[in-house]
């Protein structure tokens, strides 16, 4: 278990990128040293991105709670056929 939490954070490690030089003054502030490539381009770019964000998050949250705590308990849901 320990060879594998070990491999496993090596290769978290390895994907971490960080930008160029050349990539790293043409970010705004914010990104500076994260992130390859252009720039966005505008507040719509920033908006776009975090709505997103917002909508991940928001799916995110209601898979797990409906994976942890489903609310059918019904007999004949059609989930029984599976159970059963």
């Amino acid at each position: 278990m320990k060879k594998l939490s070990a491999i496993s954070v090596v290769m978290l490690l390895s994907v971490v990128s960080f930008a160029c030089p050349v990539c790293e003054k043409r970010q705004p502030k914010v990104l500076r040293g994260i992130t390859h490539g252009g720039a966005p381009d505008g507040n719509m770019d920033y908006i776009i991105v975090w709505a997103m964000v917002v909508i991940v998050l928001v799916t995110l949250y209601y898979s797990v709670k409906y994976l942890l705590f489903p609310k059918e308990s019904n007999a004949n849901h059609i989930k029984r056929l599976v159970i059963d």
